[in-house]
């Protein structure tokens, strides 16, 4: 449906079917989900995924379902027959609200595009036609949460951190005493430690936050580990105690282009080659985790800084930041002294049960 969008670029095949897996994907150790598709004379014309996930209303005290995997042609009817038949299985569970889109939840790709649909989706992004925020406001669902994209630096040549910007790192590592180093390959199960700790206790109060399980991080460190930097993956210390991490991926999707049917052979060792001969140029920074007892004190100013310089010294010029939720200004503020500016917009969208 997509492959004449020159911006879409198509997920892998192998992972959209290990992700779909309720037996190799450890998300369903504590949710549940149904798979759905709409037909017309014979034709698939859309599909979407309805989902229980327990511990994200156990985390939240409450009684959200979530739908995802939305995909559609530009008729109404088919979405309103999609949206009924998620919403009918999330009810029967005793759900009130339907979330969406999450695949699966908001530690998965989620957020519909609104804004920002002439710009290439990064990894780990969705990207979706102009005409699906029609169709899914039509179906009766309204604004819940609006989450901001960043992007920063250059596509063709490094820029230099805005000099600002290189004075308040320095000034917060001197007056607390901070050191920074890079993910340690040969610690990695050590350092996977420090990310579970660190992950979820820096996001416990964000909202549609949901703890990672200890299976969830290692399902997704087999996944990154191989296309690591360890250079762009900066953990700050305190006295040798990890206060704080960042991790960013380089972006793959430069690699995938011309992926039209999300072929996992040539595309990947295509990606592998880009990413030992310093061809990819650009990355994208996918969470800061920072301990509560250290937010608001310039932490995250260190790891920005880190990331971009680590980040040009492998010929990376270019970054995204985000996902931010709207209502996160210190975060976004943060990017923005970095020299980085909001440049797409994706939408959580919320309808009673």
């Amino acid at each position: 449906m997509h492959e004449r969008d020159p911006i879409w670029v198509p997920p892998l095949r192998y992972d959209v079917e290990t992700t779909l897996s309720r037996k190799k994907n450890p998300y369903f150790e504590h949710a549940e989900a149904e798979y759905f598709l709409a037909e017309r004379g014979g034709e698939v014309v859309g599909r979407i995924a309805a989902t229980h996930n327990r511990l994200h209303n156990e985390t939240h005290d409450d009684t959200v379902g979530f739908w995802g995997w939305f995909e559609c042609i530009d008729d109404q009817s088919v979405a309103h027959a999609l949206f009924d038949a998620a919403d009918a299985w999330l009810r029967a569970r005793g759900l009130t609200v339907s979330r969406g889109p999450a695949s699966f939840s908001t530690n998965d790709q989620c957020g519909l595009l609104v804004d920002g649909f002439e710009t290439r989706p990064t990894l780990m992004m969705p990207h979706n036609p102009r005409y699906y925020p029609v169709l899914v406001e039509g179906a009766g669902y309204a604004k819940a949460k609006d989450l901001f994209c960043l992007e920063g630096g250059d596509h063709d040549k490094y820029k230099p951190v805005p000099e600002r910007a290189v004075r308040g790192a320095k000034l917060v590592k001197e007056r607390l005493g901070l050191t920074v180093r890079p993910l340690n390959m040969k610690e990695f199960p050590r350092e996977l430690e420090h990310i579970k700790r660190l992950y979820n206790a820096s996001w416990e109060k964000n909202w549609g936050f949901v703890p990672l399980t200890d299976h969830e991080i290692d399902h997704l460190a087999e996944q990154f580990k191989p296309i690591a930097i360890p250079d762009i993956v900066p953990f700050v210390e305190k006295d040798g105690q990890v206060i704080a991490f960042g991790l960013t991926l380089p972006d793959l999707n430069e690699a995938l282009v011309g992926n039209k049917r999300g072929r996992l052979i040539p595309f990947l060792l295509k990606a592998l080659y880009m990413l030992k001969a310093h061809k990819l140029r650009r990355a994208r920074i996918l969470l800061l985790g920072v301990l509560p007892e250290w937010r608001g004190r310039g932490v995250d100013a260190v790891l920005f800084y880190e990331i971009w310089e680590q980040s040009a010294k492998h010929q990376i010029y270019w970054g995204e930041g985000g996902w931010v939720l709207e209502d996160n200004p210190i975060m976004w503020a943060g990017l923005e002294k970095m020299g980085f500016r909001i440049y797409k917009t994706y939408r959580m969208y919320d309808r009673s049960l």
